[in-house]
């Protein structure tokens, strides 16, 4: 009786400790996926302040590289960023605003190690700038809302628009095409020239 005893509690406490396990993985995962978008809400928000606040604000809301590409100007090491080989079918926005700015339809392999694509969404929200830097001159691309520096501009580009938009990925956030509705980009499947590609998605 008493090894009986024993070993329902050994199992007893085996459960209880599953579950408490179980429970805080669970937890874990929910409070990541909330924390990124806290965090997306919050780097959105610094659009609204100063200069100066927005600068000390995005520092301790962006990780190093995405704010070295974006408030400083930086570019990103070729073929060990986020997107410069990604073929998913979605939107690609700004990191800050959250604004599309290209989409996959657009894309193509340059070959440069970089998201490359052959057009904007926005003319709008897309400002350029000539930069001399490194004994060049290029043409540099700046988001116009959050005034983010997003790559460069080449008339080097493969398909009929002769262009090509060298991005870095640190700039950008990528919006999945089953996930554009869901999250307010639903006019802009048209647009992105996305539609043939829901059956697939």
């Amino acid at each position: 009786m008493t090894k009986f005893f024993y070993i329902s509690l050994s199992m007893a406490t085996l459960l209880i400790l599953f579950g408490l396990v179980y429970q805080g993985k669970v937890s874990q995962a929910q409070t990541s996926k909330k924390s990124v978008l806290v965090a997306q809400k919050l780097i959105k928000k610094a659009l609204t302040l100063p200069d100066q606040q927005k600068k000390y604000f995005l520092k301790k809301h962006l990780s190093s590289l995405e704010y070295r590409v974006t408030q400083e100007s930086g570019t990103e090491r070729a073929f060990s960023n986020r997107y410069w080989n990604f073929k998913a079918p979605g939107l690609y926005v700004d990191l800050i605003s959250g604004l599309p700015l290209f989409s996959s339809a657009h894309k193509f392999a340059s070959g440069t190690g970089w998201p490359s694509f052959d057009r904007i969404l926005n003319a709008k929200e897309v400002r350029k700038q000539v930069d001399q830097s490194y004994g060049m001159k290029r043409t540099e691309v700046y988001a116009h809302s959050s005034h983010s520096h997003l790559g460069h501009l080449f008339d080097d580009g493969p398909t009929e628009t002769g262009r090509r938009y060298c991005i870095n990925s640190a700039s950008l956030r990528f919006i999945p095409l089953d996930q554009l509705q869901a999250k307010g980009y639903e006019s802009w499947i048209a647009k992105a020239g996305l539609s043939q590609e829901i059956g697939r998605a």
